[in-house]
């Protein structure tokens, strides 16, 4: 039988400094090169049972960065549950304050913030996070399989000469230990009173080892949103804000209110024009790039889920559709080559047809690969239907 993994329970579902753990005497670094450790970036290691996503990159990205730090534009959108917004190998996006300087690092991009106050990029509230426990709960063991929240550092106490520290210091658990991400729910009020003592970035004891035991901080939905436009390409933005939108993570008025804020920051034109072709009606990334291209492509801009009537009496919502001009697109995913799916696309498509309404569909290989094709067909479908360039 293999032998059973080391993994202290100190630091069980964590992410961690390796240079700590060695000098607390909790691991050594055979132990870091073993199967139970998965090696980040310099110096940064996890338990190899996290999930590989990207709320894993922003907590490795956090422990090489100064206090202060925040996840940012595309990385906040994930974790505020937009989880097309990134991927475990993206770049991480994380903002610093304006005086704060740091070291770029591979996968890291640094941004920093203005120094004006009256900037909107507030922090998420970290003391909504579940309290970190000193020990685990009754009847469980640190290696049951139960995952903590993520991503607040905590100082767990140096070891007693012989080695071996008292209960689990730092560790937190989820209070849905099934949820594959252990995102957080929505924020709820800040505590003044409390800002130091729920702040992942408070100093801890002289010697402490730091983990993440809590929400990585991060900017507010508005704030992240404004940044995505700023800082990503406008057709990956505008997937990105549909997704917050879609979600309500958002809404339109409080990105009409984010960008009238910054309107005089760098980037604050193309937020707003970003932000103008948002659509939180979108039902997924692909449909929102579809209809950002075509309207960058100089077709008129398209309405996502335009309800029709059709004669059965039932209100069918085309992916994108121009309502003038009786003309719809409807995007196939893979999802479309389900037997049964196929079945329903085309009875739905006869209705469609037989309402007069023009149906075009686009696969995702075509929207890759064939897209002035793509523009074309639909180009003549609209001049078909009255529409004069």
């Amino acid at each position: 039988m293999p032998p059973h993994p080391h993994r202290p329970p100190e630091l069980a579902w964590q992410v961690f400094r390796g240079s700590e753990a060695i000098r607390h005497g909790l691991l050594s670094r055979h132990h870091l090169r073993g199967a139970s450790w998965v090696r980040l970036r310099q110096d940064v290691y996890a338990d190899a049972r996290l999930d590989r996503d990207h709320a894993l990159a922003c907590r490795a990205a956090l422990l090489r960065l100064p206090p202060g730090a925040a996840i940012a534009g595309p990385s906040a959108a994930y974790l505020h549950g937009v989880e097309h917004a990134a991927g475990f190998t993206d770049d991480v996006h994380v903002l610093l304050p304006a005086t704060v300087r740091a070291d770029s690092q591979p996968g890291v991009r640094v941004h920093h913030a203005p120094m004006s106050s009256t900037r909107s990029g507030l922090l998420v509230p970290v003391g909504a996070a579940a309290p970190a426990r000193t020990s685990p709960p009754d009847g469980t063991s640190p290696s049951a399989g139960t995952r903590p929240a993520t991503g607040t550092r905590s100082p767990v106490a140096a070891p007693p000469a012989a080695g071996r520290l008292p209960g689990t210091p730092g560790r937190t658990r989820s209070p849905d230990p099934a949820h594959p991400h252990n995102r957080p729910g929505p924020p709820g009020p800040a505590d003044p009173q409390n800002s130091a003592a729920s702040s992942p970035f408070a100093e801890s004891s002289p010697g402490a080892l730091m983990i993440l035991a809590g929400p990585p901080p991060r900017t507010e939905p508005a704030a992240c949103a404004w940044e995505t436009a700023v800082w990503a390409d406008p057709v990956k933005a505008v997937g990105i804000i549909d997704g917050l939108l879609r979600t309500g993570s958002v809404n339109r008025s409080a990105l009409a209110s984010e960008a009238a804020r910054n309107a005089c920051r760098p980037g604050g034109r193309r937020a707003a024009w970003v932000f103008g072709l948002t659509d939180g009606l979108a039902q997924s990334p692909p449909e929102s790039h579809l209809r950002v291209r075509l309207a960058l492509a100089g077709l008129p801009r398209a309405v996502a889920q335009y309800p029709v009537r059709v004669s059965t009496g039932l209100i069918l919502h085309p992916d994108l559709a121009w309502p003038e001009f009786r003309v719809a697109v409807e995007y196939d995913g893979q999802w479309h080559s389900d037997a049964d799916r196929m079945h329903l696309d085309r009875r739905r498509l006869n209705q469609l047809v037989a309402a007069g309404w023009l149906v075009l569909h686009v696969t995702g290989r075509r929207l890759r690969k064939e897209f002035p094709a793509l523009v074309r067909e639909i180009r003549a479908a609209l001049v078909a239907r009255g529409w004069r360039p």
